[in-house]
């Protein structure tokens, strides 16, 4: 077989439609044997594209658009979508069966700060109608230090991405109260990226063939089936929670079928950016994406 690298910027549950090219077979299908990696810290895989070291990474639009702002032609193109939607959560420590997003007015809130989680968190505030400084944000580090910080009483509340809201109310630590991806709706949240040259490889085109076919099976396979599929890959959560976060996500819409990334979905992403002011204008779909490979 073949060997395809695979690099994620982040590693969770919510890339399922990536990680089942693996744990459901369907590269070793086509004949490719995956070795897959995390980028290190800050968690940025397209270096791993530039020195040789991964074929196609997890991603983000973000990076082709930060490019474009700097006066940069993006390194590498964005080729598929992952999630459609945003994956994160606010968990609050009692449940709250009337959540309304102006409740965190004057709360410590432990928010994810990375680039896109921080980026589309205000997204979702300026659509829900709160001012983000009305918010005692609190940065607490990385996803581990944030749920450290979390569980041993920093906040009334905490904004992570699937399964670790999943695996506090499964500890009895918090309660899921919202999702931010239903707040902002569809977007280009996540993405398949890789070089330009790769693209027209016949590895490209086997890859892509696997990939549509775990779009197809996130989609229409048990949660049960999925999560038992993917245990190897999360040896520290349990089962349970596993299986409720791949069947929340399948619940959002955010493995919606089509393997491509919409102008739609790219432009909800300029807008956040947008707003956020980490870009001042927009920039064309053809200059971060391109169609997946045919074949």
């Amino acid at each position: 077989m073949a060997q395809i690298k695979i690099q994620f910027s982040r590693f969770s549950a919510f890339y399922s439609p990536l990680i089942s090219t693996m744990s459901a077979g369907f590269l070793q299908e086509e004949g490719l044997e995956p070795e897959w990696s995390v980028a290190p810290p800050p968690g940025i895989a397209i270096p791993a594209l530039l020195d040789g070291s991964a074929d196609v990474i997890q991603s983000a639009l973000s990076n082709g658009l930060i490019s474009l702002e700097k006066g940069e032609t993006p390194p590498v193109v964005h080729f598929g979508q992952i999630n459609e939607m945003d994956g994160f959560f606010l968990t609050a420590r009692e449940p709250d069966l009337d959540f309304t997003w102006d409740k965190l007015a004057g709360q410590k809130v432990v928010v994810d700060h990375g680039g896109q989680p921080l980026a589309m968190f205000k997204y979702a505030c300026h659509k829900m109608g709160l001012d983000y400084g009305s918010i005692d944000a609190i940065d607490a580090g990385d996803v581990d230090a944030m749920d450290a910080a979390f569980r041993n009483g920093t906040g009334t509340y905490i904004h992570q991405q699937g399964p670790a809201p999943q695996q506090l109310e499964h500890d009895g630590v918090g309660h899921v109260v919202a999702s931010v991806g239903e707040a902002i709706g569809p977007n280009g949240f996540s993405s398949l990226a890789s070089t330009r040259e790769w693209l027209e490889t016949d590895m490209a085109k086997a890859f892509m063939r696997a990939y549509k076919k775990s779009r197809t099976y996130v989609n229409n396979t048990p949660a049960e089936d999925i999560a038992k599929a993917e245990t190897s890959y999360f040896p520290d959560i349990d089962i349970e929670v596993l299986t409720d976060t791949i069947r929340t996500y399948q619940g959002l819409g955010c493995w919606s079928p089509h393997s491509e990334i919409t102008k739609a979905a790219f432009e909800v992403t300029q807008d956040v950016f947008l707003h956020c002011g980490t870009i001042t204008q927009r920039y064309n779909y053809a200059d971060v994406c391109v169609k997946p490979p045919q074949g």
